[in-house]
């Protein structure tokens, strides 16, 4: 009889427990060290795309995810000034219509939990910090902070844009700060007015920066992520809170409407958003890469985690497959895995300065809101996001 590989997943985050969740319903050993003391996810909401979904029904856990988000019933552009509508994108019945699933927001630490809680708690281990990994034809071994060593047929760095797998494995060159600054906050939605904000995703847009807003956890918060263009990232760590002074003071001109959002943004944290280049290989011998750690993805398409799930479950797909051959699994990976990452890294940057096309690009900006407004069969070409189904291929 085969014996399953035993797997490691370092880092406790969305992809590393969706890549625990989808290897244990395959049959295989796996453990997520985290370095953290316990499980948690900075920011707040986040946004799943059918191609997300569809994975999380294939881990039996999409109907506690619809459950605990919400599903919004359109995506509208405004103009952050003067709140003139500039475009809607019907959601709610056309995406599941047409790409067989839903397209739900929910809280960030929601979701973790919600995977957590269908992980047995032996398959987590808190305070694990890496420092070093190593690999050879038998195998991988990983050694913690506190001097022990373990060994394992795989190791898969889940660690994000800062992975200490990755550096291992391509040297440690440090990501580039994008000219991109981020602020998240959460409102309750009994701060605010009746009506004030509807069951949408509202894109407010300006000249070099936008604010996005939509309703999580069944409805009861707003959640508001506002980006910045500026010239440099000058804090110590990559996220820290800030006063929502300076939220506001970073967004001088916008609509009434918009500004007593951000008057209500109370504890609110940021940070500067940073890019790496799409990598042509993730694998060597028994180590491999997914999600951040592999493809770091800029926020403007919304495909950060859903890629990181899909990989998960790639993952687990192809060493079921061939779990004799952890070479051949991790060849059948990548070989999935690399050009649709690639595509989505390059494609969320391009959109980074399509959201944030100055006053002075007035044909420009009117082209943009008329694709925008035609999404689905426009240019745009979100089909080849939604439209991908991992899950359709059996293991």
């Amino acid at each position: 009889m085969t014996r399953m590989p035993r797997i490691a997943l370092v880092g406790g985050g969305l992809g590393g427990l969706t890549a625990a969740l989808a290897l244990a319903r395959a049959g295989f050993e796996a453990h997520v060290f985290e370095q953290a003391d316990r499980l948690r996810e900075i920011g707040a909401g986040i946004g799943l795309s059918p191609n997300a979904l569809k994975v999380l029904r294939a881990l039996g856990v999409e109907g506690e995810v619809r459950r605990r988000g919400s599903i919004p019933d359109a995506i509208v552009g405004r103009d952050w000034t003067t709140a003139r509508q500039l475009f809607r994108i019907p959601l709610k019945d056309m995406v599941e219509a047409r790409f067989g699933a839903s397209n739900v927001q929910i809280h960030r630490g929601d979701l973790l939990n919600i995977l957590a809680r269908v992980i047995s708690p032996s398959q987590i281990h808190l305070n694990s910090r890496c420092v070093s990994v190593s690999s050879s034809d038998c195998g991988a071994s990983l050694t913690f902070s506190d001097g022990r060593r373990e060994h394992f047929d795989l190791v898969v760095g889940c660690d994000g844009i800062r992975s200490c797998i990755r550096a291992a494995m391509h040297g440690a060159e440090a990501p580039h700060f994008t000219g991109n600054m981020c602020w998240r906050a959460l409102i309750e939605v009994e701060e605010l007015p009746a009506g004030h904000v509807l069951p949408l995703v509202t894109n407010w847009m300006g000249p070099g920066g936008h604010i996005v807003t939509y309703y999580v956890r069944a409805g009861t918060l707003v959640n508001l992520v506002a980006v910045r263009e500026t010239l440099d990232w000058s804090e110590d760590s990559w996220s820290v809170q800030a006063a929502t002074s300076e939220l506001i003071a970073a967004f001088p001109m916008v609509h009434g409407s918009l500004r007593s959002l951000l008057e209500r943004a109370g504890d609110c944290f940021k940070w500067g958003l940073f890019d790496r280049d799409p990598l042509t290989t993730w694998s060597a011998q028994h180590i491999t890469l997914l999600g951040d750690a592999a493809h770091p993805m800029l926020p403007f398409l919304g495909q950060g985690t859903a890629m990181a799930m899909e990989d998960a479950y790639v993952l687990a797909r192809e060493l079921s497959r061939s779990p004799d051959d952890v070479g051949a699994a991790l060849r059948a990976y990548e070989a999935e895995r690399v050009p649709r990452t690639s595509r989505a890294q390059v494609a969320a940057r391009t959109q980074a300065g399509f959201l944030h096309l100055t006053s002075g690009t007035g044909p420009m900006r009117f082209r943009r809101d008329g694709e925008l407004n035609n999404q689905w069969a426009s240019t745009y070409e979100t089909e080849w996001l939604y439209a991908y189904d991992p899950t359709s291929q059996p293991r």
